[in-house]
């Protein structure tokens, strides 16, 4: 099984992180194929609606190191995507990747009974971290990230989410969020 990691935060040993490298860990020790992305570390755009993806070719046009992270999410079985809130949202890094996905829809996707290119059948697992303890807080994220993707072809979605975690290291030192993130691993992974 292969799985893409995304890590949207600029923080490479963050709270997002810790819970990502637990839940890599526990699917590499499964078996699992592991590649990742720091998208902070990455020369990438945003979407330019060109429209190029919908009227000229069956991808996005753009040039840049978003383009190969796009061809591994097309061929992987599992996307994680690791992302603290910020300002209520999802970074900025990783909000250029979800609106880069726009490109895996066909053009005619809001009327095609089958609206993606992509292969029916991946998995998603979105790792959300944020400072704020209210659990009602943000919660839609993971709703509304998550809608996107299961209309591309990710109909196993997870989600494993720290709230009240304000210090960088406050996730890799809770056992009970690194035991979900292995538990998450092994149902992906089954």
């Amino acid at each position: 099984m292969k799985i893409v990691c995304l890590y949207g935060s600029p923080r490479s040993e963050g709270n997002s992180a810790a819970m990502a490298n637990r839940f890599l860990e526990k699917a590499e020790s499964l078996g699992a194929y592991i590649k990742t992305y720091s998208l902070n570390k990455l020369d990438l755009k945003g979407c330019q609606a060109c429209r190029a993806c919908k009227d000229k070719q069956d991808r996005c046009i753009l040039k840049d190191d978003l383009s190969e992270v796009l061809e591994d999410v097309r061929d992987t079985d599992v996307l994680v995507m690791a992302t603290p809130v910020y300002f209520g949202d999802i970074t900025a890094q990783m909000k250029m990747f979800m609106d880069r996905t726009y490109s895996f829809f066909v053009p005619d996707f809001l009327t095609s009974p089958k609206p993606s290119r992509l292969e029916p059948g991946k998995k998603l697992v979105f790792i959300q971290s944020q400072a704020q303890e209210n659990e009602s807080l943000f919660a839609d994220l993971f709703l509304k990230y998550g809608l996107f993707f299961e209309i591309l072809g990710f109909n196993d979605n997870h989600l494993i989410r720290a709230c009240g975690v304000t210090e960088p290291e406050d996730a890799g030192k809770n056992e009970k969020l690194l035991k979900l993130a292995e538990e998450t691993a092994q149902k992906v992974m089954r």
